[in-house]
């Protein structure tokens, strides 16, 4: 079994009325299954409402199944006695850094989780040293977090959720609330996690360019899960892609246009020096 595994994973929202009585029951999440290996990263695409934040927030147990099951490590993510111990496994960066940061300057806010752990204060400020210097903000130490762009703030958010020293983390919607700028900083910051420390990233995303260069994308719809496979075989599904709502990466769109023209090209162009040289070719 990998870090991250979900089994027949089901969970229902249920819709009441003004007296608290059940009125209607919505399936957001249905009968999913998911097996992470630890250092993969994962990228989970879906369009507004496909129920793709509703599964990220069973990966660090913010919500439980309805039925089914999820397992963090070895834990069931229904036993609370490992409540604290999933959460430090797998760590959660939401959409708006905002929501996350809650200390006047940047050192402390990173600081904030591994002393609420019971770390001992010089381990805590070896954590944030090192937190800092991975998402590339050891020189915003001293800075007050409201002085910080967007994407400043979230790579911010991604150093406190690493100094607890999570196996994985789990980023919903990171960049949703960025500029073009902001998007492809937070993005760098999270393959470079990923790559040298060896963090397990689950990236939840609706932006199809931020899932190229991931060992795995799932796509979902309706809660259920639609395609699973690398970049290159998922875009190279484009026609199933647009009925389901989402688009393509753009070089991989005109490379797919071109070839419908008749241009000899492979399917799945992924990036534009790709495109290049299979038109050169």
């Amino acid at each position: 079994m990998g870090i991250i595994k979900t089994a027949k994973l089901v969970y229902e929202y249920a819709r009441r009325d003004e007296d608290n009585n059940i009125v209607e029951t919505v399936r957001a999440v249905d009968n999913v299954d998911m097996d992470v290996q630890a250092g993969e990263f994962i990228a989970v695409l879906g369009r507004n409402g496909s129920g793709k934040s509703t599964i990220a927030k069973h990966l660090n147990a913010l919500l439980v199944p309805s039925s089914g099951t999820v397992w963090i490590g070895e834990m069931d993510t229904r036993d609370e006695n490992h409540l604290w111990d999933i959460r430090q496994t797998a760590g959660m960066v939401f959409q708006n850094p905002d929501n996350q940061i809650i200390a006047s300057v940047v050192e402390e806010d990173v600081g904030f989780g591994p002393e609420n752990m019971g770390i001992p204060s010089e381990e805590i400020w070896k954590r944030v040293d090192t937190a800092l210097q991975a998402v590339g903000m050891t020189a915003y130490r001293k800075r007050s977090p409201n002085h910080l762009s967007g994407g400043q703030k979230q790579r911010i958010a991604i150093a406190g959720v690493m100094a607890m020293k999570p196996r994985c983390i789990v980023l919903d919607e990171p960049t949703a609330m960025l500029d073009p700028n902001g998007r492809k900083e937070v993005i760098r910051t999270v393959h470079e996690l990923n790559q040298k420390e060896g963090i397990t990233v689950i990236l939840i995303t609706h932006y199809m360019e931020e899932t190229v260069d991931a060992d795995r994308v799932i796509v979902v719809d309706g809660g259920v899960v639609k395609m699973t496979g690398t970049p290159r075989e998922i875009f190279s599904r484009v026609e199933e892609l647009k009925a389901l709502h989402l688009d393509v990466p753009q070089v991989t769109e005109l490379a797919y246009e071109l070839k419908k023209e008749g241009v000899d090209l492979p399917d799945g162009i992924l990036t534009i020096p790709e495109l290049v040289s299979a038109l050169c070719q």
